[in-house]
């Protein structure tokens, strides 16, 4: 006999799943590298994560949420859907009618309710510019150096910020933490997925790379400028990327033959090991992926014009107030760009911005994303997602709203190099999706359930799924993350 319940009162799993996340079992992604290679100095360990993620998939019951319509996050719209989840996994997912469950299993009945993948923001800087927002919890700008690509986001992170449960609260699932853009190189990003936790180890994406956070423009110019430093201009800017590279790819030459001496079984001194350049050899090797924010077109041209200089891909530029006007360069070299909805005007180099930038980056075929860049519009993005649909619906564009999920799914998991494990609604995936109470395209739309590998973390009826941040115990309104 199957058990049906409708979605507003499915209080459903093992009511401790949650509080004990923290201390479940670690299940690390990788093993720690040796003492001995790591006294050796290997390049392996060195392009190695010495941390690797003890995120650990949290128990809950098989499940079937049936009678809604889904957004597939591959640009396909579903009516009278249904969606199978066992054991973390996508089981099945399609027409309500052809999909087939065992008796006894939980199904949730999502009449005139939505179902889509988890929203992946791609640009955050939750944990590392937490909330309170004060100079004790400022972690996300290490502005000492122009290029500081030595430094990892992650060693920011702090797990108790409330902004992750009020990302959850608004749909986001996963989602990459950056460090700040006052230089050219800022450090390395971390993918977190947004579940309750002690630690960042226990929060990091088993197997998503690392980015390296770059910027271009006013930022680094201003920063260093002021101080009387370099850079101070643009051309300063490109000056001291280049120099960068060039000590990278030095760097990278030397570990390279070094490697190729030891297999051969010949003796060979390792180089000395340089945590800056161990960055940017990642990148030369494609291991990390250069995530760079980046406002002007001509100057993401002029940056797509150095990765080819130098041999290394730009995976997304962030913020890209004009990619609508090299949509094709971002298409032609398989480039994201990723973008507010209508945010422009704040300094000189976002003034040239227009509401119609997302649709236009999508209709010239290149990979467009809705990302936020702050703790209050992380809430809302697909309001955001929304809003660009709907300013491209009145441009002329054809772009259904499943095609435009895309933009906060799909197309950031392409970026973030996690497309294989989620970003749409297919078999075989990570059940990371959301059940909203209407169509997410609505303003009036909420999210009801929120799962993370198939585990349900939030839940807007029932407290027991509503999580309340260590940090806010006993504050005045506590948990109100609604």
């Amino acid at each position: 006999m199957t058990r049906s319940r409708r979605w507003s009162n499915a209080l459903v799993g093992t009511a401790t799943a949650l509080l004990l996340a923290g201390c479940a079992a670690s299940t690390a992604t990788g093993e720690r590298p040796s003492i001995a290679a790591a006294n050796a100095g290997s390049a392996a360990v060195a392009a190695s994560d010495p941390y690797p993620s003890r995120y650990h998939r949290q128990p809950y019951e098989p499940f079937v949420i049936r009678n809604v319509t889904i957004f597939d996050g591959r640009g396909n719209r579903i009516e009278h859907g249904a969606i199978h989840v066992a054991d973390g996994r996508i089981l099945a997912v399609g027409k309500e009618e052809a999909i087939q469950w065992p008796d006894g299993i939980l199904v949730i009945d999502g009449s005139g309710g939505y179902v889509t993948p988890g929203i992946i923001d791609v640009h955050s800087h939750l944990g590392v510019y937490p909330s309170p927002a004060i100079r004790a919890t400022s972690d996300g700008n290490e502005a000492t150096e122009p290029n500081t690509a030595e430094v990892w986001a992650e060693h920011s992170v702090w797990p108790q910020d409330p902004g992750f449960i009020r990302a959850l609260a608004g749909g986001v699932t996963t989602l990459q933490i950056l460090p700040g853009s006052a230089n050219l190189f800022g450090g390395r990003s971390v993918v977190l997925k947004n579940v309750r936790a002690r630690t960042v180890r226990e929060m990091k994406f088993p197997g998503a790379p690392y980015g390296l956070k770059m910027a271009c423009g006013e930022n680094p110019k201003r920063v260093y400028g002021s101080k009387g430093r370099k850079p101070s201009t643009r051309m300063g800017n490109f000056a001291g990327y280049r120099t960068a590279w060039i000590r990278a790819q030095e760097y990278k030459r030397q570990w390279d033959e070094y490697e190729a001496k030891v297999a051969k079984g010949e003796k060979a001194k390792p180089p000395h090991r340089d945590l800056e350049l161990d960055t940017l050899k990642g990148v030369l090797d494609g291991e990390i992926r250069v995530q760079m924010h980046c406002y002007r077109g001509d100057e993401m041209a002029q940056v797509l014009d150095m990765a080819r200089e130098f041999g290394y891909h730009v995976a997304a530029f962030h913020h890209a107030v004009e990619a609508y006007k090299v949509a094709d360069l971002l298409a032609e070299n398989d480039t994201c760009a990723a973008m507010w909805a209508d945010w422009w005007g704040f300094k000189l180099e976002a003034y040239d911005g227009i509401r119609e930038n997302i649709p236009f980056v999508d209709a010239a075929g290149a990979c467009a994303i809705v990302h936020s860049d702050s703790a209050v519009g992380i809430q809302r993005l697909n309001q955001e997602a929304a809003k660009a649909w709907a300013d491209g619906r009145r441009a002329g564009l054809d772009i259904s709203e499943a095609r435009a999920w895309r933009w906060l799914s799909w197309n950031p998991a392409k970026a973030l190099g996690i497309e294989k494990e989620t970003g749409s609604l297919e078999v075989g995936k990570a059940a990371d999706l959301v059940l909203w109470n209407r169509d997410p395209f609505s303003v009036y739309a909420k999210a009801v359930q929120v799962y993370v590998d198939g585990a349900l973390q939030w839940d807007l009826e029932d407290p027991r799924y509503q999580p309340v941040s260590d940090f806010e115990l006993g504050q005045p309104g506590e948990g109100d993350a609604k």
